[in-house]
């Protein structure tokens, strides 16, 4: 497995009217910017109302410089991003409790997930602080049958009432919210808006993963490197030295037990965590081995077997908590 491979581990109601328009115009600083308004009409009755503002910030100008220059659009189609996509996926479906369920995906990319629920029959709601992003998903809910809604937001304000799904997807948020009081915040507005007896599902960086990628391929002897490792480690805060410009941006690196911390101090309650790539991925041949039919069947037996043991999550880049109310 090459180091560019192995860096992508950390890189790491129906709606029955859309309407959307944009206008330009320009600020009293004399600022050209972009007007964006969005209605939403769903069976329940639901609709939401919200503004863009180009020129407003809603996300560091380091994580928006990043994610226009990778693309989250194919990073799940190949390497790595093919059997996390999977893996995520068989996550996803083992706490959805009833079909046409309503689901908010907080951090939802280009739609990838949000596509395929939305084929499985959920009512699904995107939200994206990437306007990049938000172009790509836009243009992949106009193609389906049943599409799904596309929001620009970020996950400590969202634009849906209280009580308003009955899964909330945190996929983003938890990795680039570095301050603490932060990632509270997106906790709670996922709580707010989610159902009595709804579940979140939160994906976060596991502490360990840079280092355990560094220590395979060599470059935990680069001092910058280790010294972000060692950050990592002991505070969890994560910033890519200048000499790996293709490491992820602004970004907080959990220890399980400060995840689950996160969440029950929000009086959720916790059903599991899950190791999602696991410790599979450290087989040599990994990737030939998951394509083999046999030897993929062993692998996907030991993932099942270790995903929920707190001892073993630090071998997997990263993890997923899921919480109900």
């Amino acid at each position: 497995m090459d180091k560019t491979m192995k860096m992508e581990m950390m890189v790491a109601s129906t709606v029955t009217y859309r309407y959307n328009f944009q206008k330009s115009f320009v600020d009293n600083k004399g600022k050209k910017n972009s007007l964006r308004e969005e209605l939403i009409d769903g069976e329940k009755g639901l609709y939401f109302k919200f503004l863009h503002v180009k020129n407003k910030a809603l996300i560091s100008k380091e994580l928006d410089d990043f994610y226009n220059k990778a693309s989250e659009e194919t990073r799940l189609e190949k390497g790595m991003g093919i059997f996390e996509f999977e893996r995520i996926k068989e996550l996803i479906e083992q706490h959805i409790s009833k079909p046409n369920s309503t689901i908010i995906d907080i951090g939802g990319g280009t739609g990838k997930y949000a596509e395929w629920l939305a084929k499985n029959g959920h009512t699904v709601h995107l939200v994206e602080p990437v306007l990049k992003h938000i172009k790509l998903a836009e243009n992949r809910a106009k193609k389906l049958k049943k599409p799904f809604s596309v929001a620009i937001g970020e996950a400590k304000k969202i634009p849906f009432k209280d009580n308003t799904a009955d899964l909330v997807i945190l996929h983003g948020p938890l990795y680039h919210l570095q301050k603490r009081e932060d990632r509270i915040a997106a906790i709670r507005e996922a709580k707010r808006v989610l159902k009595k007896d709804g579940i979140i599902l939160g994906f976060a960086i596991n502490a360990t993963a840079s280092t355990v990628v560094g220590l395979m391929n060599g470059m935990i002897h680069a001092n910058s490197f280790f010294d972000m490792c060692k950050e990592e480690l002991t505070t969890g805060l994560h910033d890519a030295p200048k000499d790996f410009p293709f490491l992820l941006a602004d970004a907080y690196y959990h220890k399980p037990q400060g995840l689950k911390k996160e969440f029950l101090e929000q009086n959720l309650h916790f059903i599991n965590i899950f190791a999602v790539e696991g410790m599979i991925w450290l087989d040599n041949e990994y990737f030939a081995n998951m394509l083999d039919k046999k030897k993929s069947k062993t692998l996907k037996v030991l993932q099942n077997l270790t995903q929920n043991d707190e001892y073993l999550l630090p071998f997997s880049p990263h993890m997923m908590i899921a919480v109900k109310k």
